[in-house]
């Protein structure tokens, strides 16, 4: 027979198994939406793909003593649809050049039919060697199934797989995994987009179970570990339930995308809410409702996890624990861990629940609860009730948990997961596990309360006053830290539930402190706190604070310097705990402006003087003689410049504007320059160049056109009519090389403006998922200002590429010249204040015109 020959019937037999790989696969599916039974359809794709490479093997005539072994998922026999196929090719020893290339031949067909294949050819020495440098390798090992082959060099894997497993080492490794992926996915299952299989409270978590519980002989199922008093039946059936949730969820996405998607992307979470028949309800879309399901689920998982790894860690450590050690009638610790020593001690003494927590902050010695006492407290949880709460010890138990010196955010997590906190706060029951969809909040309600609790505290370390100076400062000189904690739980507790969450919050603020007898002074701070945590904000980012009526407006609402601190100290807290992505440099420094310039007024200054007028020509000035300029240096230029000029730029803007225009303040060609934002978030860029028309439509379409999303602008007209523009770039694709982008910006914009060149249009570009499927309804709103000489015109929308160009646009066509521009992205959401004038404006006709036509422009 000639090569050729041999070479057809292979190439038949892959076609024909990949023929029947895709029809099974797509029956598998059709019957699955059809009738979804997870079980029969996991089982029934590792049967598919079990008989096709058991044709390919017997197709290629492998020699008879090497075995195809089945690993990790596979091996277990849970294939989702398009997960890799792990395959380990065992070998009894060398093998010939012949049958190496019969091999290759193999799993070049198993590609060819369409598997995503993970795949490894070893002896079995070379197993047991890779398996003790790689706990991944071990584990897949852990599961594996004979496909063909011999099964006495299975079985020699097996035993010597066996002999070899320290199982104390397996599980020490497993848990430094673990802790290694959580931390990937910041500690935390309430993302936006969940990846069901990896993040905390997935898959991954009940897998790691089993594979421990495998590795330790301790059973192949919950039931085994429920008969093994690791766990109850009750936890056994919660951990069923979970697994019968995600398993689902895990097939859905992958047929929905049509490849390996484990993410529950927001282009996925309608459909996947529909596929699993769930319906809208009052103020929730299925999407809502599905996610809130899929945390509570995730919550539980970790709660189980860390229950029954702490039992496994009795098992394989029990030897080596010492005596209990006495701490009280209710508590001892069993190896640093806070252990109850009555297994009803919660039933009996409510209390003591309470009590659990205030031993874990005063004792450093201890790192956490055993597993007896986590379980006894979720399943007292309810006898945190009305009489309960009520009771004035427990009360007192309460605040001096907020109190303590030590451990207050790792307790409040813990008493959130267990539901302590939502039994004892009944209106934190509401937030728990509620996704915030409005594209700049990544995390759950109660979860987004956890971070703002975290900075708050992480304002009183040492170790992190490197990254929060003045932070630290203002909060180790402020006397009852505390009270900033009781803001905190409760400036967003009153979310969806319609209304004004402020408003609402205030109330539940009110009624908690005057349950728990605080004093009257403290309670009012907490009550103005929580009904006022979004004015700072709102102020610094959508209005103008180089304006001094805005200031005096913002102190006149605070009142007084406690209250001020308290307010920035919040504020800072709840905008860097909505996403890693929301903060940034530039708003660090509104808030610190603004923080500053009320300060000074609340301590006598005049507005003028709180702004820091003559303060910031003097450090300007300063800035230059470092330079070496001389004294008068910056004379021609500055008396160009009229006062709401050096309101409106910080002290080192001024001085880097001078450096480059003392020399040329009438400059017949355009002066641009550029630098890095403070911090290395972005581009600065100072244009200075004689005013002209359409100009911050040029400005907006150049750096539109270059991909940069424009976060502040400074528009300034100079007594002698030229443009001083200043704006603050970033690239939202992240490119962190902004330095290499100063020369090009400096060149080509100077070129562009030197010219009659067209003005450049922005490339279009892809909408951001998120905006796609939480679209935000825009609102326009043009209206005079308190002088009656300018009008202030505030809008809305969810951002895109090219929106500040079509609104630019939009202004220009209608003779519109904008003034000063406050740019505030929040995620996907902008919220944009322009100051603008035009001779028009006065006619309420055609503002209607310039709002209608701005509208358009905004929908997308």
């Amino acid at each position: 027979m000639t090569a050729q020959a041999a070479v057809d019937p292979q190439r038949a037999a892959i076609s024909a198994v990949r023929d029947a790989v895709r029809a099974g696969e797509k029956k598998l599916a059709d019957s699955y939406i059809q009738r979804p039974l997870t079980r029969s359809y996991l089982r029934g794709r590792t049967a598919l793909v079990d008989s096709a490479l058991k044709q390919l093997w017997r197709t290629f005539a492998l020699p008879p003593d090497i075995a195809l072994v089945a690993t990790g998922g596979y091996g277990r026999g849970e294939l989702h649809p398009y997960s890799d196929v792990d395959l380990l090719v065992l070998l009894p020893g060398e093998i010939g050049a012949a049958h190496e290339a019969a091999l290759t031949g193999f799993v070049g067909a198993l590609w060819d039919i369409g598997l995503h294949i993970g795949h490894s050819v070893r002896t079995v020495e070379e197993c047991i060697e890779t398996a003790r440098q790689d706990v991944t390798i071990q584990t897949n090992l852990l599961e594996k199934r004979l496909l063909a082959g011999p099964r006495a060099l299975f079985d020699q894997l097996d035993r010597q797989l066996h002999a070899d497993l320290d199982v104390a080492t397996f599980f020490a490794a497993k848990q430094r995994e673990q802790e290694q992926r959580y931390a990937r996915y910041e500690d935390s299952p309430y993302a936006l987009e969940p990846n069901c299989k990896e993040s905390p409270g997935g898959l991954r978590d009940l897998q790691v179970l089993g594979w421990v519980s495998r590795a330790a002989g301790l059973g192949k199922s919950w039931r085994d570990l429920a008969h093994q008093r690791l766990i109850t039946a009750d936890e056994a059936n919660d951990l069923r339930s979970a697994e019968r949730f995600l398993q689902p969820v895990r097939i859905r996405l992958h047929l929905l995308a049509g490849r390996a998607e484990d993410r529950l992307l927001f282009d996925h979470q309608e459909n996947l809410a529909k596929a699993f028949g769930i319906k809208p309800t009052t103020g929730k879309r299925a999407a809502e409702v599905l996610m809130q399901r899929y945390y509570l689920t995730a919550k539980k998982v970790m709660q189980l996890n860390t229950l029954l790894s702490l039992n496994y860690q009795d098992v394989l450590f029990g030897q080596e624990r010492a005596a209990p050690l006495f701490i009280n009638e209710h508590f001892q610790s069993v190896r640093d861990l806070l252990d109850i020593r009555e297994e009803d001690l919660f039933e009996r003494t409510p209390s003591a629940m309470l009590e659990a927590f205030q031993i874990l902050q005063q004792r450093s010695e201890l790192t956490g609860m055993t597993a007896r006492t986590l379980r006894a407290l979720w399943i007292n949880r309810r006898q945190i009730n009305a009489r309960f709460r009520a009771d004035p010890a427990n009360r007192e138990r309460f605040i001096s948990l907020l109190k303590a010196r030590r451990g207050i955010v790792h307790n409040f997590r813990r008493m959130n997961q267990y539901g302590i906190l939502s039994n004892y706060l009944p209106p934190w029951r509401k937030i728990s596990c509620q996704m915030q969809h409005d594209l700049f909040h990544v995390y759950t309600v109660d979860q987004h309360t956890m971070m703002v609790l975290r900075n708050l505290r992480r304002f009183t370390m040492g170790e992190h006053a490197h990254e929060y100076p003045l932070m630290t400062r203002l909060m180790l000189g402020y006397q009852d830290h505390w009270l900033l904690y009781v803001a905190s739980l409760f400036h967003d507790i009153a979310k969806g539930r319609g209304g004004d969450h402020s408003k609402l919050g205030m109330v539940d603020a009110r009624n908690f402190c005057e349950q728990h007898a605080m004093a009257p002074a403290d309670t009012a701070l907490v009550e103005w706190l929580v009904e006022h945590h979004l004015v700072m904000s709102h102020v610094a980012q959508k209005e103008d604070i180089t304006d001094p009526a805005v200031v005096e407006r913002f102190a006149a609402r605070v009142g007084n310097e406690e209250r001020l601190i308290a307010l920035y100290l919040l504020t800072h807290a709840d905008i860097r705990g909505t996403s890693p992505k929301v903060w940034n440099g530039w708003k660090a420094r509104l808030l610190e402006d603004l923080f500053h310039a009320t300060q000074r007024l609340l301590r006598g200054a005049s507005a003028v003087e709180a702004l820091g007028l003559d303060d910031r020509q003097q450090d300007a000035a300063r800035i230059l003689r470092y330079f070496g300029l001389r004294p008068g240096t910056e004379d021609a230029l500055w008396a160009k410049l009229d006062s709401v000029y050096f309101m409106r730029h910080s002290a080192d803007e001024i001085a880097w504007h001078t450096r480059h225009l003392y020399h040329r303040p009438d400059s017949p060609e355009p002066v641009v320059k550029a630098r890095l934002s403070e911090g290395g978030e972005g581009l600065q860029v100072m244009v200075f160049t004689h005013d002209q028309r359409d100009l911050f439509k040029r400005l907006c379409g150049f750096f539109g056109k270059l991909g940069y999303t424009i976060l502040d602008a400074k528009v300034h007209t100079t007594r002698h009519n030229f443009a001083l523009d200043t704006f603050v770039l970033q690239n939202p694709g992240g490119d962190a090389h902004y330095r290499d982008h100063l020369a090009l910006i400096e060149h080509e914009l100077s070129t562009r403006l030197s010219t009659d060149a067209p003005i450049d249009r922005p490339t279009d570009t892809r909408l951001s998922r998120k905006v796609r499927h939480f679209p935000v309804a825009p609102a326009v709103r043009l209206r005079a200002d308190d002088s009656g000489k300018h009008y202030i015109l505030t809008l809305t929308a969810a951002d895109r590429p090219g929106l500040l160009f079509d609104i630019a646009d939009t202004l220009a066509y209608h003779e519109v010249s904008v003034l000063a521009a406050k740019i505030s992205t929040l995620g996907e959401r902008v919220e944009d204040t322009f100051l603008v004038t035009g001779r028009g404006l006065s006619s309420d006709t055609h503002v209607l015109r310039v709002e209608r036509d701005l509208i358009d422009k905004l929908k997308i």
